[in-house]
């Protein structure tokens, strides 16, 4: 089974992630159940990503996590590929400002 390289399957989007987290960005895919995304960290610190089915959700995982919480962790200056439910809202906290990206698409 070969590993196919990562296929964009919809608009990116960004948002700036802050000490409190903007208004929740949805990420939509052209593909029927998509559920990657490709997700670049510019910044210089640490983004807690919050995530979700709905805004609101996105809004109430994106906490700082200090023993636990729901929400991701994305290091300074990363690129991921994640797996999350399709056509989902992003959003995130920082200690300073932090430039997101986030593709959908398929693959590795």
């Amino acid at each position: 089974m070969g590993i196919n390289a990562f296929t964009k399957t919809g608009n990116t989007v960004t948002f700036t992630a802050a000490v409190t987290a903007p208004t929740p960005v949805q990420v939509t895919n052209s593909t029927i159940g998509g559920n990657q995304y490709r997700i670049i960290n510019i910044g210089t610190t640490v983004v807690f990503l919050g995530y979700g089915t709905t805004a609101s959700d996105a809004t109430n995982a994106a906490t700082t996590i200090t023993s636990t919480g729901p929400a991701f962790p994305l290091l300074p200056s990363t690129d991921e590929i994640l797996t999350f439910v399709p056509n989902a809202y992003f959003t995130g906290v920082s200690t300073s400002s932090a430039v997101i990206y986030i593709t959908p698409g398929d693959g590795v």
